[in-house]
């Protein structure tokens, strides 16, 4: 994992100053690096018949279609509102200076499917735990863990997602 985390690079004051942001676009760039990702998180998945990966807006998509391609299942995206065209259920969660909606097609799942869900970074966890809550009070799936390629671990993100077991690649 050292070797990935040296691909990826810090950008002070990014999205605003005080914040230190952890760019992985030379990752996504870096094909050896980017198939590493890939297949790390299929040798974790393969055994557990995973029928749908849940990407979730923006860069959690590029990781989980790569990744449900590689396990040979589909893919299900959560998007910002208004973004999905075919009816959605939504989830509206507080943010540190606000609002936000997550939404899911209706018709993502079916019954007693087992799904993961996949994204780039775990900070807070807000997103996320608005995620999980929106599966789970919506579908009935087994959602077997949710995936992440960078934890920082400062932010404390897990501890706002209840129950569910989480994987972090790499740890800041």
């Amino acid at each position: 994992m050292e070797t990935l985390k040296s691909v990826i690079r810090d950008i002070p004051d990014f999205p605003k100053e005080g914040i230190i942001f952890k760019d992985i676009t030379p990752l996504l760039s870096n094909s050896v690096a980017f198939k590493q990702v890939i297949d790390t998180l299929r040798d974790r998945y393969k055994n557990n018949r995973v029928d749908q990966v849940v990407g979730v807006e923006a860069r959690g998509f590029i990781f989980a279609s790569a990744l449900a391609y590689a396990l040979g299942c589909g893919v299900v995206m959560v998007r910002k509102p208004g973004k999905l065209p075919y009816k959605t259920f939504h989830k509206k969660y507080s943010l540190e200076y606000g609002e936000d909606n997550v939404e899911i097609h209706q018709d993502a799942f079916e019954k007693g499917q087992n799904v993961i869900i996949i994204d780039d970074v775990l900070a807070t966890g807000g997103t996320l735990a608005a995620c999980i809550e929106l599966i789970n009070k919506n579908f009935e799936v087994d959602l077997l863990e949710v995936g992440f390629l960078i934890e920082l671990d400062f932010l404390k993100g897990r501890e706002n997602l209840g129950k569910v077991p989480i994987y972090s690649m790499m740890h800041f």
